[in-house]
């Protein structure tokens, strides 16, 4: 019989859930970094950020979609669920409260580094209806760390629209000179997995540090898990 300790240990097996494809490779560069020996699943619905910035509202049908989504995953043997897109928190929230599993916001690892810094936070989106959820993550998990949070919001008129056509350099132009208006800030934080190209750049242009929701999201869910 083969020897127990020389047995291979399973990988853990993470369902990624998308609203964008542009998530995709951001989040695919950090784990590759951070956290190689985890073996990453896809799932993207593309109409999801759509439907929202249609609406301008997370309704019960889409609170649905989403918990569907997360049951697939963890039907299919998710050790541990990550959203990558900011603008639907309140759905990921039922997700988490109805499956008994690692699931993570794709913001909440990031919004704790960045108030346990403490000082200003600039916030810079790319697509726009983030602002108002993370926001709202802020403020309730400032609270519940019974620390202030400080923010400065700001989107970046036409970057997520580059990005879109294919033009990187661009997208990353544009959320470089954002973050270099910024006024005030101790540091900058990004809403979308997408805008972690532009981190290098944002940072150089501002004289700030910038944290991104891949990086941390990713250092989170191997803690979580204790994996690698």
């Amino acid at each position: 019989m083969p020897n127990s300790a020389n047995a291979a240990v399973p990988r853990p097996r993470i369902f990624l859930i998308h609203a964008t494809p542009l998530a995709i490779a951001p989040i695919a560069d950090s784990f590759a970094r951070l956290w190689p020996a985890a073996e990453l699943c896809n799932l993207l619905d593309d109409s999801l950020s759509a439907d929202l910035a249609k609406t301008g509202q997370l309704d019960a049908a889409m609170m649905r979609r989403f918990l569907t989504l997360a049951t697939y995953a963890r039907d299919a043997g998710a050790t541990g669920i990550l959203f990558t897109c900011s603008a639907f928190g309140p759905a990921i929230e039922a997700c988490r409260s109805a499956l008994p599993l690692p699931l993570l916001k794709p913001n909440e690892a990031m919004i704790d580094e960045a108030l346990a810094q403490g000082g200003t936070i600039g916030l810079l989106a790319t697509f726009a209806p983030s602002l108002a959820s993370m926001e709202q993550e802020f403020a309730e998990r400032a609270a519940a760390l019974g620390v202030r949070a400080h923010l400065v919001l700001r989107a970046v008129p036409g970057a997520f629209q580059a990005l879109q056509r294919g033009d990187a350099a661009g997208h990353d132009a544009a959320i470089a000179h954002e973050a270099a208006a910024l006024a005030g800030c101790d540091r900058i934080c990004f809403a979308q997995f997408s805008m972690s190209s532009a981190a290098n750049a944002a940072a150089t242009a501002s004289g700030r540090p910038v944290l991104t929701t891949p990086d941390s999201a990713v250092q989170r869910l191997r803690e979580l898990l204790a994996g690698g």
